[in-house]
């Protein structure tokens, strides 16, 4: 089987608290590395502690118990080459194609597959 991935880029965290979220992280070490907005206007956080990197988004639906993390976001070279190995592989893409949002200088693009365990695995280049 072809690797698709190269290593991880980061954890998805949801949260209905911003602020709070901020705090935690911050005190734990991690740094701010970039704030935007999402597909939804949500507020979108980056926080970054060596090579360890938090996505955290508020979407004013999180759980907030064990276990609410929402995705772990994998390093792709070519994302287009790993959509095809994903459809090649019949992994279950949740959403219709190759997604593009506006993160970091030049954007992202992804595409989100479904684990064994219903786990959402994001497959993403940093363009």
């Amino acid at each position: 089987m072809e690797k698709i991935a190269s290593g991880v880029q980061h954890i998805g965290i949801p949260t209905n608290n911003m602020e709070a979220t901020t705090r935690f992280y911050e005190g734990l070490g991690f740094q701010t590395v970039l704030s935007t907005h999402g597909k939804s206007n949500e507020k979108v956080i980056f926080f970054r502690l060596g090579n360890l990197t938090i996505e955290t988004y508020e979407n004013q639906s999180a759980v907030g118990k064990t276990g609410a993390i929402d995705h772990i976001a994998l390093d792709v070279a070519d994302i287009d080459k790993a959509f095809a190995i994903a459809m090649t592989n019949g992994y279950q893409i949740l959403e219709d194609g190759i997604q593009f949002l506006p993160f970091w200088d030049n954007g992202i693009r992804y595409f989100i597959v479904l684990g064994p365990n219903g786990e959402k695995i994001e497959l993403n280049q940093i363009m």
